[in-house]
């Protein structure tokens, strides 16, 4: 009775079945993919020095209230949004010289008409977004934007005159985006990579929002959206607090934009934190770990925070999976605030009270994530879980990732009492399109991602119940 021997193994009584099962699974499980000598070129590049001027040069033009001037006169001061607007425009033109003409770099214009949120006359508002289209015809389609936006205010949202320097608010979210473009430009991806800077932010979203409606009314395939707002990892002096090791990660648990039949469908399967935003916060956690070590995302189990809003949720609106990056702590005496002394108390949204390291780090992650969606294949589509008996074993189908780059495919499993996919619950299934495993599907939350040859993996997606 060989097959009934057993093994001595660290004093513990192992049987050979059991030996054999444990070399079997790791034969399936996944290795560690080895790091992408491009994105690795990308990130080091990443630089604390030019985040720092960038920042400081959007300070400089005073007050970039989306309210304030933007006609040539105050352009030629240097004063004003329009200043602003126009400078990002020469950054994003500078970048494309660089690379040839890689980046397509236009100004997407607006009115907004009164009565308006925030918004007392007709006021013009301009998006300037740089395009760096994706090299696989097949792939190009694919859209992955990050975004800053570059208006701010101060304590009085009509003030287009006392400074309003937006440092942290937003000028520390724009020296990501342009600092994104600067090192991604340098690359080429199967995918398309949006690198956009909005205004109108602080009026109420108008600039994410108008972009966001343009490119559902086209129908375009916006996979993913990383927006960065408030990352400049505040510095005050008597904060002993903050953690800059760290940044938050928001997105929305069950989507704003779904329908009353989808809503009933994930309370039913309990897919409460499985939509697509929930999905590309923990594909920018794995991405974090591979590519920027020591610095930690922590992902919120939330839209954002009390009080408050951001552009990506001008996309979480129309349907599109978007996550926001912000500092792990906040102070409010340096967010939309004049600047003043009170009572021995600084106020002011000043670049002094910006970590540019921190930025930097934050610039790092958006463009190891931007890269690594790019180029990767396209999610697995029509993922579904099998569900018509009652059964052990669970049965998963999906149909090839579009785009052809796909090469093989694998299954993640979670218990439904954790939030991250663990890396040893992880099996290779090979080039197809079902995957039936020894696992009960009411015990555990399945996903299943597509990979390429080179080991780029995209987005998980969580099946949907087919009976």
């Amino acid at each position: 009775m060989a097959q009934l021997r057993k093994w001595v193994a660290g004093g513990a009584l192992v049987t050979l079945a059991v030996l054999i099962a444990v070399a079997q699974q790791r034969s399936r499980t996944p290795k560690t993919p080895e790091l992408d000598a491009h994105i690795v070129a990308a990130v080091k590049e990443v630089s604390p020095a030019r985040v720092k001027a960038t920042i400081e040069k959007l300070v400089s033009f005073h007050n970039r209230s989306t309210l304030s001037a933007a006609d040539e006169a105050a352009i030629a001061k240097g004063r004003g949004i329009g200043a602003a607007r126009e400078w990002i425009r020469s950054e994003f033109e500078r970048y494309s010289k660089d690379c040839d003409g890689c980046l397509k770099v236009e100004m997407q214009s607006f009115t907004v008409n009164p009565p308006a949120r925030r918004i007392p006359h007709p006021t013009v508002i301009v998006n300037v977004v740089a395009t760096l289209e994706g090299t696989d015809p097949a792939n190009a389609g694919r859209i992955y934007i990050v975004s800053g936006h570059y208006d701010s205010r101060n304590s009085d949202n009509d003030n287009t005159t006392d400074p309003a320097p937006g440092a942290n608010d937003d000028a520390s979210g724009m020296a990501v985006s342009l600092e994104c473009a600067r090192v991604l430009s340098k690359h080429k991806f199967p995918a398309t990579i949006v690198f956009m800077a909005v205004a109108g932010e602080e009026q109420g979203l108008y600039g994410s929002a108008h972009y966001a409606e343009v490119a559902k009314t086209a129908l375009l395939d916006i996979e993913a959206v990383l927006n960065n707002d408030i990352v400049g990892g505040n510095r005050s002096p008597h904060d002993t607090m903050q953690q800059p090791q760290w940044v938050r990660v928001f997105s929305e648990g069950i989507p704003v934009a779904a329908t009353p039949d989808e809503i009933k469908l994930i309370r039913a399967t309990g897919m409460e934190d499985d939509s697509s935003s929930r999905q590309l916060a923990r594909y920018v956690r794995d991405v974090a770990e591979q590519y920027v070590p020591g610095f930690e995302p922590k992902l919120v189990s939330r839209p954002d925070r009390y009080l408050r809003g951001g552009d990506h949720m001008s996309f979480n609106e129309r349907g599109f999976a978007a996550v926001r990056f912000t500092e792990y702590r906040e102070d409010y005496n340096h967010q939309h605030q004049t600047p003043r002394i009170e009572k021995g108390v600084e106020y002011g949204d000043l670049a002094k009270f910006v970590d540019f390291s921190y930025v930097a780090n934050v610039a790092r992650l958006n463009a190891a994530t931007l890269a690594s969606l790019a180029s990767a294949p396209a999610p697995p589509a029509n993922v579904r879980l099998v569900t018509r008996s009652l059964e052990n074993d669970s049965t998963l189908t999906w149909s090839a990732s579009p785009g052809g780059l796909a090469t093989k495919y694998e299954v993640l499993w979670r218990p439904t009492t954790d939030s991250e996919w663990p890396p040893q619950n992880i099996e290779a299934v090979g080039n197809v399109t079902q995957a039936t495993l020894k696992r009960s599907k009411d015990n555990v939350v399945f996903a299943v991602r597509a990979v390429d040859a080179k080991g780029h993996r995209s987005v998980a997606v969580v099946p949907l119940p087919e009976r």
